[in-house]
């Protein structure tokens, strides 16, 4: 039996020398693959009040997209800037390779409403912690956070940990 993890494809060199990239768009394009991913992903949260789904950009925007349809719940996109249209809060984060920011729309969420954070890798945690404190600051609380992927090498998942955020993830891969 196939596990999420036969599902994704491994791409060395990109998007630089030395980097494996765990590409999970061959998951995504396989049906049972993504149906898989999307039970499993759900799994931890059966019977929990869950308000919204709010998925990082990008590839977090498809897997939250099917678990707030399957939750019967909004769903939230957090995007890089300048990608949302209407008022928005800010973050910048640090990357491998640089910095960036991160927006959400100011009344994307309300305070004390009940949010699952959702994207597809898991590395140094500085996207999702990014996403965690523009949803803080509007006063959402964060159920948990969840990923198709960890990279445990990186630390993310000790850093959102300590963050006091639960982290859920359906496999992890050595290195980077």
């Amino acid at each position: 039996m196939k596990s999420v993890q036969d599902y994704i494809r491994t791409i060395p060199d990109f998007p630089h020398k030395g980097i494996m990239f765990r590409d999970v768009t061959t998951l995504f394009a396989d049906p049972r693959g993504f149906r898989m991913a999307i039970d499993q992903m759900l799994h931890p949260y059966a019977g929990m009040r869950i308000d919204k789904v709010v998925g990082l950009e990008a590839r977090g925007f498809i897997m939250g997209g099917a678990i707030a349809h399957q939750l019967s719940v909004g769903f939230v996109p957090i995007r890089k800037k300048g990608k949302l249209p209407g008022k928005t809060l800010q973050q910048d984060y640090k990357l491998e390779y640089g910095e960036a920011t991160m927006e959400i729309h100011d009344d994307a969420v309300r305070a004390g409403e009940k949010v699952l954070v959702i994207d597809d890798l898991l590395a140094t945690g500085g996207t999702a912690e990014a996403g965690i404190k523009l949803l803080e600051r509007l006063g959402a609380e964060i159920v948990s956070t969840s990923f198709i992927i960890d990279l445990p090498e990186l630390g993310g998942r000790k850093r959102l940990e300590a963050m006091g955020h639960d982290v859920q993830v359906l496999c992890e891969f050595d290195g980077h």
